[in-house]
């Protein structure tokens, strides 16, 4: 037998295995695939103060080994998510999740992190700070380690549980933003978030987006999400969580190596909404044939 368990500041997970932010909406829609129990736990949809329609379309394109989005955060708002989404999704899944917030002011975190911090279901709130920070003309708060502390420390001032920084990878070094994040009272660091990129319709001679540029996801961005967790386990002592292209059980035990606790699965979801089921199942046999009896004995083994 095999040990699947890890532990995030305090939480206990069954598997490492957490569907990512915008991949599995809230969660009950997946319900009538498989029984959603198995995760480890899940990510819901980002969430901000007001409701939001999102980015005009088309604000999704393919790429080779991935893919494009300017979704633009849809969601019907802190409110409803707390009053609709939440209920339906303790119906059909009964461990705590990942509350995802995001917000375009200091006070918008603040408010949303402040509310979702009072609903028994949330374990853990993943606080995004890849958004544009409509005071600063629309640089993101996760783009220096000055904006990433002060928004830790915003949100650590209203919330009791455990609060993960979301890291952007758009930044020229990721592990001093996270150590400001840490030093700043952040009780974990998830990453990455997606990376800027575009594409144009050579018929058209237009961009394929609407928005113009997009978050590039899927197994392009693999390698450079196992680099920057790698990078800030080296410059930080609270848990990570690890993600970017994972598709597979080896994924998982490669973003495990390199210093995550615990590991999102993204796009993935999206071309196989089995993927995190396979990925659960398949991890006890992966873990046997490479000698793992434990996971939480090769978080960041590879720097040893």
């Amino acid at each position: 037998m095999v040990d699947t368990k890890v532990c995030l500041s305090g939480l206990t997970l069954d598997n490492p295995i957490i569907p990512a932010s915008g991949t599995f909406g809230y969660g009950y829609e997946f319900a009538d695939l498989y029984d959603i129990n198995i995760l480890g736990s899940l990510s819901f949809k980002g969430t901000t103060k007001n409701p939001r329609f999102g980015n005009l379309t088309p604000r999704i394109a393919e790429t080779p080994c991935g893919m494009l989005n300017s979704v633009g955060l849809q969601n019907p708002g802190i409110e409803k998510v707390i009053s609709e989404e939440l209920p339906k999704l303790a119906a059909c899944f009964h461990k705590p999740v990942v509350a995802n917030i995001s917000g375009f002011s200091a006070e918008e975190y603040a408010y949303c992190c402040k509310l979702i911090d009072q609903q028994p279901q949330v374990g853990i709130i993943e606080v995004n700070i890849s958004c544009p920070n409509v005071h600063n003309g629309g640089m993101s708060f996760g783009t220096t380690p000055e904006s990433a502390a002060a928004i830790t420390k915003t949100v650590k001032s209203v919330t009791t549980k455990p609060v993960y920084m979301k890291l952007s990878p758009n930044v020229a070094d990721i592990a001093s933003i996270a150590k400001a994040c840490e030093e700043s009272g952040a009780d974990g660091i998830s990453l990455i978030n997606t990376l800027m990129g575009m594409r144009i319709d050579i018929k058209r001679k237009k961009p394929i987006l609407a928005n113009i540029t997009g978050g590039l996801s899927g197994n392009a961005i693999f390698p450079i999400a196992l680099r920057m967790v790698w990078q800030v386990y080296e410059a930080v002592s609270i848990p990570i969580i690890g993600m970017g292209g994972v598709s597979s059980a080896e994924d998982v035990i490669e973003m495990m190596l390199a210093g995550a606790t615990a590991v999102q699965v993204g796009a993935a979801n999206l071309i196989h909404p089995f993927i995190c089921k396979d990925i659960i199942e398949n991890l006890p046999s992966v873990m046997q044939k490479l000698g793992i009896s434990n996971l939480k004995q090769i978080i960041g083994g590879a720097h040893q």
